[in-house]
């Protein structure tokens, strides 16, 4: 964050545009979409610039002041978008992002600045995004603000429109939600080699190796969105799950599944003619998969889809 002393007349216009990727990385966090990120960022620099020269010089710290209007734009998307999931068909996930995927105000593009890359950490894993969409708007606002991206709370409580001391608990109830909540992780390597013998299983059709990476209480939930078929409900227990997963593969001829990290973690994508139309998140503790995370919307693919159709 920049200091107070910092006012606009002292900010140069690179230092200002470079703020770019703090922004894009907080609004992802925030709202568990790039694409509305992205729209987060739009908006923060369309309002900078409304401002008259006197207003912006008025401003006596510019960075710390994007941060906090991007940050009271998320909290407002926040507060609808609880509305708008309530007519979305079936399950609601994050969009997932790509190892590489870079991200300016057009889409997808692989050569773009480095400045629009989402930074892959513990903090968009797939299992992190989901828990951080159970807690209230403000709770979200002020855990990631604080815990993330170190906003004191005097700053977050301009945002919130609560006292310092209210989102020092807010931040604290997120804290305890999400260690009650979050999904347990392996090792690195742990990980990686179970996805592996997942894949594996579902290319061979293996029901009994399958059904034996799988947590006993497993959760398999499904994005499509309306826009494809796909589970409305959230599918529990191995058993049904393995049955699920090899029923998915054996309805697509040509069917190719390939490992690759999503959110920082490895996954697994399935392709059909080349096109990717499944992206896999997968969450394992003491050596089995314990969440599936399935996103099959093709409205929330496109870091996959448009390097494949470009």
């Amino acid at each position: 964050m920049s200091t107070p002393s910092e006012s606009a007349q002292d900010t140069p216009l690179g230092a200002l545009q470079a703020e770019r990727r703090r922004l894009l990385n907080l609004g992802y966090r925030m709202l568990g979409s790039v694409q509305d990120a992205e729209d987060v960022v739009q908006e923060t620099y369309a309002r900078w610039y409304t401002l008259s020269e006197e207003g912006q010089q008025g401003i006596d710290a510019p960075l710390a002041w994007l941060t906090r209007v991007a940050s009271r734009i998320c909290l407002d998307h926040l507060a609808s978008a609880r509305v708008r999931r309530e007519c979305y068909t079936g399950e609601w996930l994050p969009e997932p992002v790509r190892h590489t995927t870079l991200w300016t105000s057009t889409g997808h593009e692989g050569g773009a600045d480095p400045a629009d890359r989402i930074t892959l950490d513990e903090s968009v894993s797939m299992g992190m995004l989901v828990v951080l969409d159970s807690i209230t708007p403000a709770e979200r606002v002020a855990f990631v603000l604080h815990d993330v991206f170190g906003v004191p709370f005097a700053e977050i409580a301009e945002t919130v429109g609560r006292t310092p001391a209210a989102c020092r608990q807010l931040a604290a109830s997120a804290r305890r939600r999400i260690a009650g909540q979050r999904p347990g992780s392996s090792t690195a390597e742990e990980h990686r080699q179970v996805v592996t013998a997942f894949r594996n299983a579902c290319e061979t059709g293996d029901l009994d190796t399958l059904i034996d990476l799988l947590d006993p209480d497993v959760a398999s939930l499904s994005d499509g969105g309306g826009k494809v078929r796909a589970a409305l409900r959230p599918v529990v227990g191995r058993d049904k799950v393995a049955r699920l997963l090899l029923g998915l593969m054996r309805k697509e001829p040509g069917v190719e599944l390939v490992e690759e990290d999503v959110n920082g973690a490895p996954g697994v994508t399935v392709r059909i003619a080349g096109t990717t139309v499944v992206v896999l998140a997968l969450d394992v503790h003491d050596g089995l998969i314990s969440n599936l995370w399935m996103v099959v919307n093709p409205d929330k693919l496109h870091a996959w889809t448009d390097d494949e159709t470009g």
